[in-house]
């Protein structure tokens, strides 16, 4: 009995110890990288002000010609030079001990600063002879934050800051100004929503889109007005030292869309007093109606990140390919339709100021066509809030600005799952931050979604999620031996099977992997770069390189495995017509193609009974 009893308290510990490995492994395997303002322990930061220390920054005023970004030339002395002395910026510029909430326990010191930089650079940045000469230029791009900014030298490093000099506070003209558009598709065909960022609450001004067809006369639609608030965050560093104002969001919806036809518009604010602020004028093409046949070409992948131009932030390469990405959409936006990223958007991980950045970064294509989202590990995971994962991924932002700053055709944001049509193409979006498995509310969604489609309207079915629900070779899921995300694709490869979904995504492992049509572990087609007829199965494509640090393949490989690519990189599929698609798989650096296959087929095909995939017959006549 005594041994009966000891052999179940070791089997106990041991599966609780496996299932905390498991747990934290899974969820945290691609987070190589750190946040780089988690690095610094601002809180520790100790008063050091030295008379013969200086920073000044210059222009003082920015955007006099109207931009939303500018760069800033930052001077400063140091008496006492040293390699780990770095320069970071705050917004709004006043950060001391006035800024922070009280103190509970007599017993703690009330922290100096309470607020980490929005982001920073050390001294020897481009001044190799800084440690020696204790002088050196720097320069920042800034974007406007409804804020104003100012620089400070600390020396210490990161982790035993001292703050040796402040410098002037600089600002925008109008730190208020409505700014970064971000288009999405409504939850109607005919329906384009227009979300951006002011520093305007609705008892100040009233936001609203100006907007028509090309050259046409211009109509005005209001817009909804959301923000959060700190107390709406889960945890630190989101509560805390990463707290940032976020402003206000604002979301209007333009309806009744010619399919097909090129609209114009601007955001605005009406004040108080009868003026108007005004954004820039975007423009964007209308969805097609669904069915129609055009030439229609879809970008995917997820993971990418944010990253800053002027080099700060950057020394863990934490989202190194970001730039390349974004700027290669950038280059080829007349020939992309609908932009999907799916999951894992800023890694802000807590640090508030980051989505605007990101949402900055994305401005010239997020304002042209639309970005749709999905939910990943970095934006919902948090201990106890409802998150199917237990993590503490997401900073303590637990979902709310995702949910909040972009705009998705969900019922209920707080669950990030939705469908979307455009043209020929049928998107379900499943969020794998909430449970997926059968029988739970979003199983039953994503049934629903791929039961709905009509295939002779819209031949091309893709589901895509997050976490990889379907196969990856990626080290982490090798080393656990089913190469998925476990409980993955259980319940869902049934389903896939019985709609014939075309190709799955999914992120989260940052390389790029394509499966051959597979259906339980099996190979149903032996072709590599083309299919035609009855395909029998579903492709899976992990797609998660498109910014953040690279993850490593297992070095089995398995035989489902046709391509794998350690690099940097995004996915286009190019729907012809209802017969015929184009599937490219693009590296960042280049833009060239380095995987592609094309899909052949007619209605007939899809219609075919394939394995556990047949409709009901009779023999009756």
């Amino acid at each position: 009995m005594e041994e009966s009893f000891k052999m179940y308290v070791f089997f106990s510990v041991f599966l609780c110890f496996a299932a905390a490995i498991i747990n934290s492994t899974w969820a945290d395997f691609d987070v190589i990288g750190e946040q780089p303002l988690s690095k610094i322990a601002i809180h520790k930061t100790v008063l050091a002000l030295h008379d013969s220390a200086s920073i000044r920054a210059y222009p003082f005023v920015l955007g006099s010609k109207a931009e939303d970004t500018q760069w800033v030339t930052v001077n400063l002395v140091s008496p006492d030079p040293s390699v780990d002395d770095w320069v970071g910026v705050f917004s709004p510029a006043k950060f001391d001990s006035s800024t922070c909430p009280p103190v509970d326990d007599p017993k703690e010191q009330k922290p100096y600063i309470c607020s980490s930089p929005i982001k920073y650079k050390y001294a020897n940045y481009s001044n190799s002879n800084y440690s020696k000469t204790g002088k050196a230029t720097l320069k920042f791009q800034l974007i406007n934050q409804r804020g104003d900014f100012s620089f400070a030298l600390f020396s210490g490093g990161l982790s035993s800051p001292k703050l040796v000099a402040v410098s002037n506070s600089i600002s925008f003209t109008n730190p208020k100004a409505p700014l970064y558009p971000r288009l999405a598709q409504g939850k109607s065909w005919d329906e384009m929503t227009v979300t951006w960022t002011s520093g305007y609450d609705i008892s100040e001004a009233i936001p609203f889109v100006e907007w028509g067809l090309k050259g046409d006369h211009k109509m005005q639609s209001p817009a909804g007005t959301l923000t959060f608030y700190q107390n709406d965050m889960c945890g630190s560093p989101a509560r805390t030292v990463g707290w940032r104002d976020p402003g206000f969001i604002h979301t209007s919806f333009l309806k009744y869309l010619w399919p097909n036809f090129e609209y114009t518009y601007r955001i605005g604010h009406l004040l108080l007093n009868g003026s108007y602020i005004w954004g820039k004028i975007y423009s964007f093409k209308s969805s097609p109606y669904p069915g129609q046949d055009s030439l229609q070409r879809v970008i995917i992948f997820g993971d990418m990140g944010k990253a800053e131009r002027d080099g700060s932030n950057e020394y863990s390469d934490y989202q190194p390919g970001s730039l390349n990405t974004t700027d290669q959409l950038i280059r080829d936006l007349s020939n992309i339709d609908i932009v999907f990223h799916i999951g894992d958007l800023t890694y802000s991980n807590g640090y508030l100021s980051q989505w605007d950045q990101f949402t900055a970064q994305l401005e010239p294509i997020a304002s042209t066509v639309p970005y749709m989202i999905g939910s990943g590990n970095h934006e919902r995971d948090w201990p106890n809030s409802g998150s199917f994962y237990d993590t503490t991924d997401s900073g303590g932002e637990c979902g709310v600005p995702a949910e909040t700053m972009f705009y998705v055709p969900t019922e209920n944001r707080a669950k990030f799952w939705y469908s979307t049509d455009y043209g020929m193409f049928h998107f379900c979006i499943a969020d794998s931050e909430h449970d997926w498995r059968e029988g739970s509310e979003q199983y039953r969604f994503i049934e629903q979604c791929l039961a709905s489609v009509d295939r002779q309207k819209q031949p091309w079915l893709i589901f895509a999620a997050h976490r990889v629900l379907g196969y990856s070779s990626d080290y982490w899921y090798g080393q656990e031996g089913s190469f998925e995300e476990p409980m993955g694709r259980e319940s869902l490869q049934k389903l896939w099977q019985k709609y014939k979904v075309d190709i799955a995504f999914y992120g989260h492992v940052h390389n790029y992997e394509r499966t051959c049509p597979i259906y339980q572990n099996q190979c149903v087609n032996t072709e590599k770069h083309h299919y035609s007829g009855t395909v029998n199965g579903t492709i899976h494509v992990v797609v998660g390189g498109a910014g953040s640090h690279l993850s490593k393949f297992s070095e089995v490989i398995p035989n489902w495995s046709l391509y794998r690519d350690y690099d940097f990189g995004f996915v286009k599929m190019t729907a012809f017509n209802h017969s015929s698609l184009l599937f490219e798989y693009k590296k960042s650096r280049d833009g060239e193609v380095y995987d592609s296959f094309t899909i052949t087929r007619d209605y007939k095909d899809v219609l075919a009974c394939v394995h556990d995939g047949c409709e009901a017959t009779t023999l009756a006549s």
